[in-house]
């Protein structure tokens, strides 16, 4: 079984997916570390040099490959935040994985994202549009949905652990 973290930037699908892969003795995956291992670059590089479209192009591949790989096995896979947007990507992750929305709300998002300033290529004036937009592909692709908010991740691994899985 492959469990996909999915939600907004700083919801946190890596830090959880990171606990709750060691609490399953499995694997964890980060599909933004795939697409910088494969690229070669950074994530602000690729943005940079190829752009959003570029981006996409690469998450796709990862992700499809990544599923493929490991649709068979105990896995827990972070996906990038706009990974739902990629065509095929729902699809996908409804039909191989069981995939889990992280939820958070734009205020938390906000929160988190101002501890780290600039690290995040798409965490500019156009937030607030973009949370809009994902959220109901986030839902759209998950099996569960967990509010994270107001949760640390211990408290949000030890949910999926007990509610979801």
């Amino acid at each position: 079984m492959l469990i996909a973290l999915t939600g907004f930037m700083a919801s946190g699908k890596t830090t959880v997916g990171r606990l709750l892969a060691s609490s399953l003795g499995c694997p964890f995956l980060d599909l933004d570390e795939i697409i910088v291992q494969k690229a070669g670059r950074s994530i602000p590089a690729i943005f940079a040099a190829d752009g959003e479209a570029g981006f996409r192009k690469l998450e796709k591949q990862a992700l499809e490959q990544t599923v493929s790989r490991y649709a068979e096995n105990t896995a827990v896979l972070a996906l990038g935040g706009g990974t739902v947007t990629v065509p095929g990507a729902i699809k996908l992750l409804q039909e191989k994985t069981t995939c889990i929305y992280l939820q958070a709300s734009l205020e938390s998002i906000q929160a988190r994202l101002s501890t780290h300033p600039g690290e995040r290529p798409l965490a500019d004036e156009h937030l607030e549009e973009r949370f809009s937009q994902r959220e109901p592909l986030y839902t759209e692709a998950a099996h569960v949905t967990v509010d994270t908010d107001g949760l640390t991740p211990e408290q949000i691994t030890d949910e999926i652990i007990i509610d979801c899985l």
